[in-house]
């Protein structure tokens, strides 16, 4: 039997040994550490897994309640007797509801918003409202800053104008049946003067002198119940506003030429300042031009003489203020709570319809007239006046 003779072990296979067992037990550290690696990611994937089939379930649930949303909102739009119209970014009309399209016609979708404006829509003296037929709308906007459009509302306000128109004339006619007593004595007090004078004239051995006198009083309180007369009137129906265009500027100068002349008769200091910018109104010139000349000469005959009257005119954006302002007493805290009431008057020739009628002009042309004062340091009265959009409605897209 042959013995094997053993292979001595040398220093490198001893090496490569011990180097062989380092690997295999970095081998298995790693192995150890990629297994509880798949774990955990076994473990978070299930994890994420479920949170995923909740938010899945979150999503599908706010999905379903908009949807839900949209459609009640989708039946309101529906339901709402005001017309919604929706512009986009480059004002074409991109949805409307079946009210606005009871309006403007079913076609109106996919068209400039400018160009369905002018084929419906004719702009009033009112700011907003605009007369489509036979009938008048209110519109208001809201721009929408995400979708870079606007949405339209609109409102069928013809009755309620209507209203507004009858309410006011009730209310004329109410104040002149409360002081009809006041009335019949300012009628008697100047026609019982002018009877006086004209008698006088038909009686023997009056000189020319006196009879010339006579009828100059006579022709004065005559001329004095005609104005009467005419107020009363102009009170009583309202004053009708045209479409006249009216540079502010220039109204104001026609009317400080028309009072310049009485200033100096009376000794008052009169400036004009006029900052209003070109501005235009649209409506009655002869209804306006009379307000502002009534205001001046109100202030005239409340400002002693070396006293200061202006006449100013601002641009307030979509307005004008044109403003009387007077050096005289002001006017009392009583008194200016009466100030615009019909046949209210603190002079003693005065028929008290001129403030009211003022008062009635600019609320017609859509303004108004406010006051300022404190005792003893002068008055001002402001009319605010809408100032024409140039473009009209267009402009809203």
């Amino acid at each position: 039997m042959l013995a094997v003779q053993a292979k001595p072990v040398t220093p490198d296979s001893d090496t490569k040994t011990a180097e062989l067992q380092r690997a295999f037990a970095m081998f298995n550290q790693v192995s150890a550490e990629l297994t509880q690696a798949y774990e955990a990611l076994q473990t978070r994937v299930s994890s994420l897994t479920e949170e995923l089939a909740v938010a899945n379930g979150e999503l599908r649930r706010q999905y379903q309640e908009k949807e839900a949303l949209s459609e009640r909102l989708s039946s309101l739009l529906d339901a709402l007797p005001a017309g919604v119209v929706l512009l986009d970014a480059a004002a074409v009309v991109a949805a409307v509801n079946p009210a606005a399209m009871a309006i403007f016609g079913a076609d109106m979708v996919g068209q400039h918003w400018g160009d369905v404006a002018r084929a419906h829509l004719e702009p009033t003296l009112t700011v907003g409202e605009w007369l489509i037929g036979g009938g008048r709308v209110s519109i208001a906007e809201s721009a929408l800053p995400s979708a870079g459009g606007k949405i339209l509302l609109i409102h069928d306000v013809t009755a309620a104008h209507r209203m507004k128109t009858e309410l006011e004339r009730n209310q004329r006619l109410a104040a002149m049946g409360e002081m009809a007593a006041s009335l019949a004595h300012q009628l008697r007090t100047p026609l019982a003067a002018a009877l006086l004078y004209t008698s006088n004239l038909g009686q023997p051995g009056v000189a020319d002198e006196a009879r010339a006198r006579f009828s100059e009083k006579a022709s004065g309180q005559l001329r004095r119940l005609e104005r009467l007369i005419q107020d009363v009137l102009l009170f009583a129906r309202g004053e009708s506003i045209g479409r006249d265009v009216i540079d502010a500027g220039d109204l104001l100068a026609e009317a400080a030429q028309t009072v310049e002349p009485l200033m100096r008769e009376h000794g008052l200091e009169f400036a004009v300042v006029d900052e209003s910018a070109g501005a235009i109104i649209v409506g009655s010139r002869k209804a306006l031009f009379g307000a502002l000349v009534n205001l001046l000469e109100n202030a005239m005959q409340a400002t002693p003489a070396g006293g200061k009257i202006c006449l100013t005119g601002n641009r307030r954006g979509d307005l004008i203020a044109v403003g009387v302002r007077d050096s005289g007493p002001g006017i009392s805290r009583e008194t200016q709570a009466r100030i615009f009431e019909p046949f209210f008057t603190t002079k003693g020739q005065g028929t008290g319809l001129g403030l009211a009628i003022a008062l009635g002009v600019a609320r017609a042309h859509g303004g108004a007239i406010e006051l300022f004062s404190e005792p003893g340091a002068g008055a001002e009265f402001v009319m605010t006046l809408p100032v024409a959009v140039e473009g009209g409605i267009e402009n809203n897209g």
